[in-house]
């Protein structure tokens, strides 16, 4: 097992490696940019490095800064955590060329499984079914454009080989439309993801999101973990998630798990991994792989018990996986609320300081978030100040956990989306369950403040 970790990440995934750094009984140095000097992991810290201004390009994306920190420090591995470098091939290789251990896939799986179009074919050959569309990138020339589009079907999406985030990304409904469409995306994929190519798929109507998380390590052993709902998402930005999915028959989710294991095996995945997957009419069709952990795996955590970071740092290290799927039983129902420091309508990022904070608490409550009272929210990163997660025997009662914890959450000085979540926790179709992907963007549009 590593001595030291460095955890080049900011926010409440760096507390939440720095918690389980401390259970493993690892030193682990923490990161951060001038704008985070305060946070509550680097005062929490054994040892913490500033690698640069509030500037993103200028710090957590700044490679040669991060590996420096981990030299200077005797680090033996580094742990990305979400977003950032946390899916850049070109990171990890480094870090392993420096003599550091990445906590996460190689460097190969990552560029495999970054690229949409040949993890789409990675997936094709390891049987995983996958959304109709182009067979690999699209063409220049007009007429075979053309004539894809026509053998798919419209409408048709146009997607960025390099992208993720909800970006590159564009719908097209006419053949008349279509060549613009594809240039123009084209366009944005290069200057946004260093990556011309683009793709086509078929657009399904109403579907689903649901996602297979998968862990693997290096002797060929790997399993899944059950499936998370992420349907409600406002442009293509989950909002709110949860396990296990409603609605969906026991035996599909196993088959579609047994295929990801199998595909984890095939192209010799390690660590943790989320497949992503489409679900309309029974039917599951893959959209994409995430190489790192999730922003919500906190909710697979309560349903199986399984520690997902600790995992992944011990797989790292060269451990087996302490567990088969056998061992893995999904038991009650959890929901995970994004706490993001924004207009809950307008979603304007609110940045300040916080005056009051005041976290939830009872049975079947948790709490991931690095923030405190007199906290400054700086406005140089992504707007999520938390989580809130809760647990019940039933999904009804995961509901009312929720709604008890949305009410008990105190935050003065800035706005957040807690007023959001605390209507759809009433809402009649969510209480139902197996709302689809645009069922939010069409109830904020009958919400509007």
């Amino acid at each position: 097992m590593f001595k030291k970790i460095l955890v080049a990440n900011r926010g409440e995934i760096a507390l939440r490696i720095q918690r389980a750094c401390r259970e493993l009984g690892i030193k682990a140095v923490m990161v951060y940019s001038e704008a985070d000097r305060d946070a509550k992991y680097v005062k929490l810290a054994e040892e913490a490095v500033c690698i640069g201004p509030a500037a993103s390009g200028l710090s957590y994306l700044n490679m040669p800064a991060i590996i420096s920190a981990a030299e200077v420090t005797d680090a033996e591995a580094i742990h990305p955590g979400y977003g950032f470098l946390s899916e850049n091939a070109d990171f990890a290789e480094r870090v392993e060329k420096s003599g550091f251990q990445f906590i996460g896939p190689t460097p190969e799986s990552i560029r495999i499984m970054g690229d949409k179009v040949s993890a789409k074919q990675a997936m094709i050959r390891a049987g995983v079914p996958c959304v109709p569309g182009s067979e690999g990138e699209l063409p220049d020339d007009a007429v075979a454009m053309k004539r894809i589009a026509k053998a798919i079907g419209y409408p048709v999406i146009i997607k960025a080989a390099g992208g993720g985030g909800g970006r590159g990304m564009r719908v097209v409904h006419t053949e008349a439309a279509l060549v613009n469409a594809v240039q123009m995306t084209k366009a944005e994929a290069g200057a946004a993801f260093n990556n011309p190519a683009v793709y086509m798929e078929k657009i399904l109507q109403n579907p689903r999101h649901i996602e297979i998380q998968v862990l693997a390590d290096k002797h060929k052993n790997a399993v899944y973990l059950g499936e998370r709902d992420c349907s409600m998402q406002r442009r293509h930005q989950k909002v709110l998630e949860e396990s296990p999915a409603p609605g969906i028959n026991r035996k599909l989710i196993e088959r579609i798990g047994e295929r990801c294991v199998a595909a984890c095996k095939k192209i010799g995945y390690r660590g943790a991994g989320t497949f992503e997957f489409l679900y309309e009419d029974g039917e599951f069709y893959f959209i994409e792989m995430n190489t790192r952990v999730q922003v919500e795996h906190p909710v697979t955590e309560m349903v199986t018990g399984v520690d997902i970071v600790k995992t992944q740092i011990m797989v790292a290290a060269g451990e087996k996986l302490p567990f088969t799927q056998r061992d893995i039983d999904v038991s009650g129902h959890a929901i995970e609320c994004r706490i993001n420091a924004e207009d809950p309508y307008k979603f304007i990022p609110s940045p300040g300081r916080i005056t009051m904070w005041h976290a939830p608490g009872g049975p079947g409550v948790r709490v991931d978030s690095h923030i405190y009272t007199n906290y400054f929210v700086p406005p140089n990163y992504d707007s999520m100040i938390g989580k809130i997660i809760v647990h019940g025997d039933t999904r009804e009662q995961a509901m009312a956990r929720m709604r008890t914890a949305l009410a008990e959450t105190v935050v003065e000085g800035i706005s957040t989306n807690i007023a959001l979540h605390r209507e759809l926790m009433v809402d009649a179709k969510f209480m139902d369950g197996g709302t689809n992907i645009h069922y939010l963007e069409h109830w904020l549009d009958q919400h509007k403040r």
